[in-house]
């Protein structure tokens, strides 16, 4: 981590890179919980536990494709919707710093998808998160300038792995 941060001070973007690659190599990082986003249904997140799906790299496997979220709906008696909003969220919480607060404002402010937040322009998208908390009482903050260019940046450059 000190060598990427000498060369972000350097100025050497492709060192700077290459040390995030190979850290990110060497970490392994905890899938998040899904009862730790905002909003969920904490009986909800009971059923999917007890059907093996406690994090998001479980639900956005278990809920790749339409047929597998109905499958699961069947399966735990969870609503078909409550199993999309899970998907999109664990979808979204690819992008580092959307987690349990962040990821409930980008969904609930109708970015729900990382095919729609990849369409943003960053500053466009900052300005109207921070509308939407202001409007709606949101209770969480608008992400900054440089954390919606980086989910933005991060969008695009995602795998698309949730169908539709």
């Amino acid at each position: 981590m000190a060598l990427g941060y000498f060369f972000e001070f350097t100025a050497n973007e492709q060192l700077r890179s290459l040390t995030g690659s190979l850290r990110a190599q060497r970490i392994k990082r905890r899938p998040f919980s899904l009862n730790k986003f905002r909003g969920v249904d904490p009986a909800a997140a009971d059923a999917l536990a007890a059907a093996g799906i406690r994090n998001v790299a479980q639900m956005r496997e278990a809920g790749r494709t339409p047929g597998d979220r109905q499958t699961l709906a069947e399966r735990t008696g969870i609503s078909i919707e409550a199993i999309l909003e899970l998907v999109q969220l664990s979808d979204l919480a690819r992008i580092q710093g959307l987690k349990a607060i962040r990821a409930r404002l980008y969904y609930d402010a109708g970015v729900d998808t990382l095919e729609k937040l990849a369409r943003w322009d960053p500053e466009e998208l900052r300005n109207m998160l921070a509308d939407f908390v202001e409007r709606t009482g949101f209770d969480g903050i608008a992400p900054l300038p440089k954390e919606a260019a980086s989910a933005v940046a991060t969008a695009k450059r995602l795998p698309k792995v949730i169908e539709y």
